[in-house]
């Protein structure tokens, strides 16, 4: 994924209001869900994902498949 898609990607799941759960797929296959925007940190590329139970997630812009999440529909 592009530095630029990352960012915004990023950006743009953690912003939503209100805030869901999304999956960060890695191009190894890997996948880990972000269930809570504060524990997500982001600069240059690089992420930190503090997971359930105190567990670090590092991953950066080049790992990242994509990022899955529901999308917005109007009913």
């Amino acid at each position: 994924m592009t530095l630029e898609n990352f960012q915004n990607a990023l950006e743009a799941m953690r912003q939503r209001k209100p805030f869901r759960p999304f999956t960060v797929e890695l191009v190894s296959g890997v996948r880990f869900e972000v269930d809570f925007p504060g524990a997500l940190a982001y600069r240059d590329g690089v992420a930190l994902f503090a997971a359930p139970g105190g567990v670090p997630v590092l991953f950066d812009h080049e790992s990242v498949s994509q990022l899955i999440g529901e999308r917005n529909t109007a009913a």
